[in-house]
């Protein structure tokens, strides 16, 4: 009767299936090897076995072996050994090794479990207590199966967003290479005045722009503009800021009118502005804005006209070097509807010169807590007052990144140079 009851206690705790299939029994006695078979066959499990430790080797090699009960002393390969053989060979999944033995000395148990066993079992083997250690092994092996496969789960979605983040990274590139087009020239020489540009995105790609426009014979106009934000939807406004004001016929540029004798004449920057503001407001759907020194210039009396809408002051370096800041501030465009806009005239002298800069330049940081400023940037114009088109910008990026401690910059860097020698007239 009470071996019945036993038996049919077994039976009814047979564990949940799944996690373990196959167990492997190793031991030198075939009749403790049957023992162990029939409690495990009885629970439902496939049970392989083996009578030496170079045995079971082979079983391993050969079948997928999820549970391993081992003898701790056979004759040539012992348990322990088998063991150590055992986690070195390659296995898709964690096994469960039980090391049953009749040593007690906490010295030899923790050898085994350096080695590599899980748990120990004391001989002679109770059916109940196989039975719970088989429980908690299936226990840890569900666990290392799910942690594997939400770990396969986790490396999948890091290659998909890896694919993802090199396509979108190639996009960038691609689109870098766009904007860096829309600035087709760095440098034109009017003969007697010459324009020179800076851009340098702070990203693959960035919300500034700077260009130059011829007009007519005596006269061309220049823009510096900064959309607020950064990378694709500044970029994507950039371009088509630019597309209003590249091109070089009243037709494709904004800042350009004919006149009563047919020829083409500068729009004041003012008007232009206030039309651009209306078309951010009423046509384009969009939460950006920008700040903007749009200006005509004239190289043969040496007059510049401008509106400033809320970009930073430009500056007016004489011949000698002193640099002074000129400019009425104003409100972006299209922040405000119905914003009104002035022009700025000023006039240069042979050998002076006009320095627009973004707040990228005004702003960048020092390393530390500081930032350039307008007096640094007053400061380091002086420096480099002989440095004359690229060279100058050259220098100028040099001396900013030592100012920077040579680290990326956290904001577009954009400029533009006028000079006017006043010499060479046409």
């Amino acid at each position: 009767m009470a071996i019945a009851q036993e038996k049919h206690a077994y039976l009814q705790a047979v564990p949940e299936r799944g996690v373990v299939n196959n167990v492997l029994v190793v031991d030198d006695s075939r009749a403790q090897r049957r023992i162990l078979s029939s409690y495990l066959g009885r629970w439902g499990y496939m049970v392989f076995e083996a009578a030496s430790g170079e045995e079971a080797l082979d079983v391993c090699r050969s079948e997928a072996i999820d549970l391993v009960v081992s003898d701790w002393m056979m004759p040539g390969m012992s348990g322990l050994e088998f063991c150590q053989e055992f986690r070195q060979l390659e296995r898709e999944h964690y096994g469960y090794f039980i090391l049953l033995t009749s040593k007690s000395d906490k010295t030899e148990v923790a050898q085994g479990l350096d080695i590599g066993a899980d748990d120990f079992l004391t001989k002679p083997v109770a059916g109940d207590e196989l039975l719970a250690r088989i429980r908690a092994g299936e226990r840890i092996l569900r666990m290392e199966r799910e942690l594997t496969e939400k770990n396969r789960l986790v490396s999948s979605t890091l290659t998909e967003i890896s694919a993802l983040y090199d396509s979108l990274d190639r996009d960038l590139v691609e689109a870098r290479k766009l904007q860096q087009s829309l600035v087709r020239e760095r440098f034109r020489d009017f003969s007697s005045a010459q324009v020179s540009l800076l851009l340098r995105p702070s990203g693959h790609v960035g919300g500034d722009l700077v260009g130059f426009f011829p007009i007519n014979d005596q006269q061309f106009g220049i823009f510096s503009i900064d959309v607020s934000g950064h990378g694709i939807a500044s970029a994507l406004m950039t371009a088509r800021l630019a597309a209003y004001l590249s091109g070089s016929t009243a037709e494709q540029n904004l800042a350009i009118q004919v006149g009563a004798d047919g020829v083409h004449v500068p729009r004041n920057p003012s008007e232009v502005a206030a039309n651009l503001n209306r078309l951010m407001l009423e046509e384009m759907e969009t939460d950006l804005y920008f700040t903007m020194i749009l200006g005509h210039f004239n190289r043969m009396t040496g007059d510049f006209v401008m509106t400033q809408c809320g970009h930073p002051n430009p500056i007016r370096q004489a011949s000698d070097g002193v640099a002074t800041f000129f400019g009425t501030g104003g409100l972006p465009v299209g922040l405000l509807p119905f914003a009104e806009f002035e022009d700025v005239h000023i006039r240069l002298a042979p050998g002076e010169r006009i320095l627009v800069f973004s707040d990228g330049v005004t702003e960048c940081p020092d390393g530390g807590d500081g930032m350039l400023g307008e007096e640094g940037l007053i400061e380091m114009c002086h420096q480099i007052s002989k440095e004359t088109g690229n060279a100058f910008f050259d220098t100028f990026l040099w001396d900013l990144n030592n100012f920077n401690n040579d680290r990326d910059f956290p904001d577009d860097i954009s400029a533009i140079l006028l000079e006017y020698p006043g010499h060479n007239k046409v």
